[in-house]
């Protein structure tokens, strides 16, 4: 049997502050959603200012992230370069989704949207570390 670790409200609260920070410093109005291990909402919150669909779209990035155990931006990519295809998988295929890892396994991801797809990862990657003890960023991600 295997120990399975799971995301506290806690846990959220302490991702989304530090995400919400990283937003405010870069003077980004944006929305972040934290989901657990099954995709299920934890947290969403749109800042003020923030697009109103982005409140919608920050939820289906993270949710893309529990789905595939890797950053949404992986699916922009395959899009950009001509695989078509990956429109009809059921994930956002838009960059600013990124998995938590605890000991190896996703236990849930950050999505965040409200502003160029880049500066959404980098919110999302700032929420992402401040959970201690995860293993922090997909091993396929890019800096």
């Amino acid at each position: 049997m295997k120990t399975i670790r799971v995301l506290t409200l806690e846990d959220a609260r302490r991702m989304a502050a530090a995400a919400e920070a990283e937003a405010r410093r870069s003077g980004w109005n944006v929305s972040i959603a934290i989901c657990d291990v099954g995709g299920h909402a934890l947290w969403l919150q749109r800042m003020d200012g923030a697009p109103l669909m982005s409140a919608q779209i920050a939820p289906e990035k993270a949710r893309a992230c529990v789905l595939s155990g890797k950053p949404s931006k992986v699916y922009e990519d395959m899009v950009n370069q001509g695989r078509i295809a990956a429109l009809s998988m059921p994930v956002v295929p838009l960059e600013g989704g990124e998995p938590i890892y605890f000991d190896g396994a996703v236990i849930g991801a950050v999505g965040v949207s409200g502003v160029q797809a880049g500066q959404d990862a980098q919110v999302a990657r700032a929420g992402v570390t401040a959970l201690d003890g995860a293993d922090h960023l997909y091993a396929g991600a890019q800096s």
